[in-house]
């Protein structure tokens, strides 16, 4: 072989093998070779070789740089080199080719060598050997490696002139792969993409095998019970294909049809033998499969109006009916149907919750020590018209009195004395200044203050029938409007999604809960509407057991240190997506949605949330032990032992999620942790079923519900001593300005002592068909306007 290498000028000549002996030709050979081979620490392939051919390196290959083959011919003593790629007009052998020809071996580029092109018996080029190998796996039917080398010469070759045959090739082979394994929508999606890139390519035969393809794809999302998707799908086919003959979209037009009438058959009897509920049910159904089917929409109306009826999607149904319930979502909202609120929360304002008192009218005086209540019964409907202004002074004067069941501390550490002033005016004298006296005094209003039995509903719903999964409110009075709903129905959904596709097929009406990212992307459907709750709802663990780690704050700390919040809320919660609101917490107070949002007054905008950093988490928990051990060792007691830690949360899938990334970070740690999943309903574990638990809670109104989360009789059920005193502190703030900064202050505490575990405050929101009116957008609970339902005509 023979070529020259140029370096600083100077011309180092190796001879034709024939005009030098074979002992030196190797010596030369075996110098040109170590230094090609050890000039780059990263060298691993032979890059030079005196005879034969390189080795295929088969996928490896696109792990190397770039580079061209040049072989030599055997009169020149044969063997290839690899070199950087050659500077060749349209990277092409010219056709008489003269002179010499400059190229730079692959690991030696200080070098610069040169080759008489009368020597060179054949170039590979770079991209001619992707081309091959791309053929001969398709060819093989290998299209997991063939895929990687069509993917570089579409990126670094667009214009090479038989890409395009073998991208059509790749696209059309593959789908029919994919086909017989029967990958259906894999296999369609190829063949679509062929038909963009190259409609000239086997044009009926594609579109034959596409309308196959659908045909099968449709057959099994209706066999699968996804008929919003197969409706989608037909949709899109219908457009994309118009004109175009396709056969599967007239078949699935008539199947269509025929099931809707089926359906529309099936609402007619139920109609006529007055059973409404079924009636409504495959009314919808028959729409839903043909939107323009001849009379559905009419039978859909006529049904509602002889029987209103709404059925509403729930991640839970509620076990407990409790409209002043912080941590159960479940409670809240039921309980709001069955259930007025003394004083109901209307939304937040720039000083602390609006409240309504559903009596009547109250009044402030100036220095903020005396709240007066003015009931109104002639104003009001049944039975709150039947209001007892002594019996509400008994309850009030109940919450006073340590030996009630229905003593509240912060009440009976605010109230001084209660009086009559009539039979419609109550005086409540505030041992001092009180910034909102009404969120003291949240009582739920039951039968019993009106003559009636305990716990009997005062909203216009009772709770009728549960049965599995479903639970009836019905309409307990004359109804207020002809249209006013009679039956409220709650369907418990498996997820967040299968919630989705139940409203988008009609199967519910309202979505009371949505994942944040369902809510992102359901927002730009035009058949619903997508509505934030204006109170955001804060995220935390709660430790609920005597596990002797878990009472250790150095130890609370180390699990807030080991677990990547940002990662578990943006990843996995909210999918990538931006959500406004939605951000991680560093106390148990909401930051309010925006900056200087009223909402985020109790807030310290200054304290960081800690970041992820388990190397130091690891540290903390080691510092816990070895503390541990020293402790006992002074009492001469055994060191108590690192449990597993049970984790608690609801039965739905945001908690679910939650509570698995958090599992997965904390084993990183060399903790063992248990998942407890809870009753349907529930919201907290039963004393002694779990460690810790995560709670999503209504923090509405920090001024009172701080010591509701953090209090001894509190969610934390805290006995810290700094905590007792922030809380105490705060009950006795005499203007707003004294409550945010002792506010502020228990947010400092409360970082520091970690009576709970913070992770992050979510924007919830709640979705509805645009064919269901008054609902309302901005209400606090779901059902705030439930008495103002009505479904359009």
């Amino acid at each position: 072989m023979q070529f020259q290498s140029l370096m600083n000028s100077n011309v180092l000549h190796f001879r034709r093998p024939r005009c030098i002996p074979r002992v030196a030709q190797k010596a030369l050979l075996a110098v040109v070779l170590f230094v090609v081979c050890t000039s780059s620490a990263h060298a691993q392939l032979l890059n030079y070789a005196e005879s034969g051919r390189p080795e295929a390196p088969g996928l490896e290959l696109l792990q190397e740089e770039p580079h061209d083959l040049i072989y030599f011919t055997q009169k020149s003593g044969g063997g290839w080199v690899k070199t950087r790629l050659l500077d060749l007009p349209r990277r092409e052998i010219p056709a008489s080719p003269t002179g010499s020809l400059k190229f730079s071996i692959v690991g030696v580029e200080q070098q610069e060598f040169v080759a008489k092109w009368t020597d060179i018996e054949n170039i590979d080029f770079w991209e001619k050997r992707l081309e091959r190998e791309t053929a001969e796996r398709i060819k093989a039917g290998d299209f997991v490696g063939a895929y990687p080398f069509l993917s570089v010469l579409i990126r670094d070759y667009p214009a090479r002139p038989g890409l395009r045959q073998l991208r059509t090739e790749f696209l059309w082979r593959d789908a029919g792969r994919r086909a017989k394994n029967g990958e259906y929508g894999a296999s369609l999606a190829m063949l679509e993409e062929l038909r963009r890139y190259a409609p000239e390519y086997k044009t009926q035969t594609v579109l034959t095998a596409i309308g196959a393809l659908t045909d099968q794809l449709m057959e099994q999302l209706v066999s699968d019970g996804k008929l919003e998707l197969g409706q989608q799908l037909l949709a899109r086919l219908e457009k994309e294909y118009r004109g175009q003959d396709l056969s599967s979209i007239k078949k699935w037009n008539a199947r269509f049809l025929s099931m809707a009438e089926d359906k529309r058959d099936q609402a007619l009897a139920a109609l006529e033998a007055k059973k409404y509920r079924e009636a409504r049910k495959f009314s919808r159904e028959s729409i839903f499969l043909k939107p323009d089917i001849e009379g559905g929409t009419e039978l859909v109306r006529k049904v509602d109006q002889i029987y209103p009826l709404v059925n509403v999607g729930v991640l839970q149904t509620a076990t407990v009916l409790d409209p002043t319930r912080l941590d159960n979502w479940a409670a809240r909202r039921a309980g709001r149907l069955l259930y007025r609120v003394l004083f109901e929360m209307q939304g937040a304002g720039p000083e602390g919750g609006e409240y309504e008192f559903i009596f009547g009218d109250t009044e402030q005086s100036p220095d903020r020590q005396r709240f007066s209540m003015f009931l109104e019964p002639e104003r009001l409907p049944e039975p709150l018209n039947q209001v007892d202004g002594f019996y509400l002074a008994d309850v009030l004067a109940g919450r006073v009195k340590s030996e009630s069941p229905t003593y509240f501390s912060p009440w009976a550490a605010a109230v001084q004395a209660i009086g009559l002033d009539g039979p419609k005016r109550i005086d409540c004298i505030l041992r001092r200044p009180n910034v909102l006296p009404s969120a003291l005094i949240q009582v739920t209003v039951d039968g019993s203050w009106f003559g009636g039995e305990p716990g009997s509903p005062t909203g216009d719903y009772r709770r009728d029938v549960v049965e599995g999964d479903v639970v009836r409110y019905v309409l307990k009075g004359e109804p207020r409007t002809e249209l006013q709903p009679r039956e409220i129905v709650e369907i418990r959904t498996e997820s967040a999604a299968d919630g989705v596709s139940k409203l988008l097929q009609g199967e519910v009406d309202v979505l009371d809960q949505l994942f944040p990212a369902d809510a992102v992307r359901l927002s730009s459907n035009r058949k619903v509407r997508v509505v934030n709750y204006p109170l955001p709802s804060v995220h935390m663990l709660v430790p609920c057991s005597d596990h002797e780690y878990l009472a250790d704050k150095t130890f609370r700390r180390a699990l807030v240190y080991g677990t990547n919040r940002e990662d578990i809320l943006n990843g996995e919660l909210l999918e990538s997506l931006e959500v406004p609101g939605c951000r991680v917490l560093s106390g148990p107070f909401p930051a309010g949605l925006e900056d200087n949002d009223p909402l985020g007054y109790a807030y310290d905008q200054s304290i960081a949330p800690r970041n992820y950093e388990p190397r130091l988490a690891k540290l903390l928990m080691t510092m816990t032990a070895k503390q541990m051990e020293s402790e006992a060792s002074r009492k001469k007691e055994k060191p108590p032992e690192l449990k597993p830690i049970r984790l608690a949360f609801p039965p739905e899938n945001l908690s679910r999620i939650a509570c698995e990334a958090i599992r997965s970070q904390w084993q990183l740690l060399g903790l063992e942790i248990e998942l407890v999943e809870l009753p349907v309903g529930r919201a907290f574990p039963d004393p002694g079923t779990a460690d810790i638990a995560y709670v999503s809670a209504a923090v509405w109104e920090p001024i009172i519900d701080a010591r509701r989360v953090l209090g001894p009789e509190g969610m934390a059920g805290s006995t810290d001593q700094l905590v007792g005193l922030g809380l105490r502190r705060l009950e006795e703030s005499k203007n707003w300005r004294d409550a945010r900064d002792r506010l502020l202050d228990l947010h400092a505490i409360a970082h520091h002592e970690l009576p709970v575990l913070p992770l992050w405050q979510l924007v919830d929101s709640y979705a509805y068909s645009r064919d269901l009116l008054g609902v309302g957008s901005d209400i606090v609970s779901l059902y705030q306007n439930a008495e103002k339902w009505r479904l359009s005509q």
